[in-house]
């Protein structure tokens, strides 16, 4: 575990921050692929990327100000400098925000545009967690005794009975700290489970499928991944013993299946083959 790598100056230079910078470059270089296959111009992806990041790292941490605004009003100056305290949500929804503001730029489809992203999505997600692992930034899960659990002695967010919770009869987070305790490892998890919706989307691009079809597999996939490793994660449970991020999953993949379902009648075809026929 490596929380900070180094410092310049008085900045320091965190783990998290360098998986997340390889993780845009991951995805700028497969929105890239898709651009050159497509007949766009490389710039696009670079675009995408850069104003991708500008606006979702912003919205996800104001979610996460607004979320924790007593600990960030206890001390203002982690709004800023801070290695830890970002919402996957709200990145997600600051990034398609940013991606449709480049389109409208570019004039190119908005729809085809989140279709060239969605696997992207998916392998920088996948990376991010990476740092999350490195970092400790308080993502792990709940006490385990599974072979594979683990400490996070070096947390950055700190390695205590504030960070380290269990839920009790009542489904509410309590501490769940002792010494020796271990924890589920949830940005492996996470690693794990990213990766493999980056490979499933990756294949299956260039089908032929309507626009936004890709997109909207990558919000079932994505939001069934989420849901599943909040039942071992320490959030807050805020309805019918669900977190919010459980919620907010729900909701992605209730929308991806309903825009695929409504989407089916319409393809495309695949240049140089002709378009299935339903």
């Amino acid at each position: 575990m490596i929380p900070v790598l180094f410092h310049i100056g008085p900045l320091a230079v965190y783990s998290y921050g360098m998986m997340m910078a390889i993780g845009f470059l991951a995805a700028d270089y497969v929105i890239t692929l898709q651009c050159r296959s497509r007949g766009i111009t490389t710039e696009y992806a670079s675009s995408i990327v850069v104003w991708g990041a500008i606006i979702g790292i912003s919205a996800s941490r104001l979610l996460d100000i607004f979320n924790n605004f007593s600990a960030y009003w206890a001390d203002p100056k982690s709004m800023i400098f801070s290695g830890s305290g970002f919402v996957w949500y709200g990145g997600m929804f600051g990034g398609i925000l940013g991606t449709y503001l480049v389109s409208r730029y570019y004039k190119i489809g908005f729809l085809k545009t989140i279709d060239m992203c969605a696997p992207a999505l998916a392998i920088g997600q996948a990376l991010g967690r990476i740092g999350c692992q490195l970092s400790g930034d308080g993502d792990w899960g709940l006490p385990s005794t599974l072979p594979w659990a683990m400490a996070y002695p070096r947390a950055i967010v700190g390695w205590n009975s504030e960070t380290v919770l269990k839920l009790d009869s009542h489904g509410q987070l309590v501490s769940g700290f002792f010494p020796g305790v271990r924890v589920h490892p949830a940005p492996i998890y996470e690693t794990l489970l990213y990766t493999g919706v980056f490979l499933v989307l990756w294949r299956l691009r260039g089908r032929g499928w309507a626009d936004g079809r890709l997109f909207y597999l990558y919000l079932i996939l994505a939001g069934a991944a989420r849901i599943l490793v909040e039942f071992i994660r320490i959030n807050p449970r805020v309805f019918a013993g669900l977190s919010e991020a459980q919620l907010v999953g729900i909701g992605m993949i209730i929308f991806g299946s309903s825009a695929w379902y409504f989407s089916g009648d319409k393809r495309e075809a695949v240049p140089g083959k002709e378009a299935l026929r339903a």
